[in-house]
């Protein structure tokens, strides 16, 4: 057997919809959508102590002939926004018309963390590390199974946007499993300035989906609770590279992006508690032993210089200069060392 192409990769993910499962009706939260159609749906979730009940937005924008189905999630950490203007973008854009399949979004997830501004659903979990979930379990569990039940057991390749989380930024990047074929093409065909080979996390929705065989990728860019116009159009030209690769709208006049691909990132952290006072930015290419700037206290006094550990990019870094020893400063991505979980 020849080696597989990317032709047939961008296959694989959606083989049973392709057969006997893409003809079928789609049908979400017990309604049947036609095809050509773009249908706007409330899940019920839960009600609050007010007796007000909790829905999960979906807009589903089913194309007249059938193909892949992509699901576009933001805000499972109700603080991280970026996405969802993403999927605003994307979702009013699209002509049931002109799409073949099927694009499920999903804009925010976490509408409870959304409320308060918070990572977290009322619980305290953290909505990323309860999935597939339990119908009978905690709230952050329920909804995760419906989420699973309703969206993702309906699609054939997904996309989950998030940020940097609370005082840090980072450079767009997709996470991906990189060892599966099918996924690393689809990253490559994301085209983020960097795409970072990543082993799934017990309980995430990464994780959940990969164990039903769906492509997933998980993209990253900016910092939570505040819009990035870069990170969003980024994220926007890469969810439609991802859809005229799968062959769901028409291919792109813009030329292929390169994108670099990761196996090893490393934070360099605080040695000292103190003021940081940066001197790169993000995308920065730096060399091993590179300043990334310094910690001193109020007076400037006794600086202590920061080094970069390996020559790399920069692709995140905190954006709080009050630091405490051994806080996260600089997230460095090396494009030559071997694979080394991040920190």
């Amino acid at each position: 057997m020849g080696k597989p192409t990317p032709e047939s990769l961008r296959r694989v993910g959606a083989a049973s919809l392709t057969t006997a499962a893409a003809p079928s009706p789609l049908t979400i939260g017990g309604e049947t959508i036609p095809r050509g159609r773009r249908v706007r749906l409330d899940l019920p979730i839960a009600r609050l102590t007010t007796g007000t009940m909790m829905s999960l937005p979906v807009t589903v924008i089913c194309g007249k002939k059938p193909g892949p189905r992509l699901w576009l999630s933001a805000a499972i950490h109700g603080d991280e926004l970026n996405g969802v203007d993403i999927i605003r973008r994307v979702a009013k854009a699209l002509k049931p018309s002109r799409l073949t399949g099927s694009v499920i979004a999903v804009p925010v997830v976490n509408i409870f963390g959304l409320l308060e501004q918070s990572r977290y659903l009322p619980d305290r979990r953290d909505l990323n590390r309860s999935f597939p979930g339990s119908s009978r379990g905690s709230m952050a569990s329920r909804l995760a199974a419906l989420f699973m039940r309703e969206v993702v057991s309906q699609c054939t390749h997904g996309i989950d946007l998030h940020t940097a989380a609370i005082h840090r930024v980072n450079l767009p990047q997709v996470r991906a499993d990189l060892d599966d074929p099918a996924t690393c093409e689809f990253a490559k065909a994301f085209g983020a300035p960097v795409m970072i080979h990543a082993s799934h996390r017990d309980g995430s929705l990464r994780q959940a989906a990969a164990k039903r065989h769906i492509p997933t990728l998980l993209y990253e860019a900016g910092e939570a609770l505040r819009f990035d116009e870069e990170a969003i159009q980024t994220g926007v030209d890469g969810i439609y590279r991802v859809m005229a690769y799968l062959d769901m709208v028409a291919p792109l006049d813009a030329p292929p992006t390169a994108t670099v691909e990761v196996r090893k990132t490393r934070w360099v952290r605080a040695s000292r508690g103190g003021i940081w006072h940066r001197s790169i930015a993000l995308g920065d290419e730096v060399k091993q032993r590179q300043p990334l700037g310094f910690i001193s206290d109020t007076f400037g006094d006794k600086p202590v210089q920061v080094r970069s550990p390996m020559a790399g990019i920069v692709i995140g870094h905190g954006q709080n200069p009050l630091v405490n020893q051994g806080d996260a400063l600089v997230h460095v991505a090396s494009v030559k060392a071997e694979s080394e979980p991040e920190q």
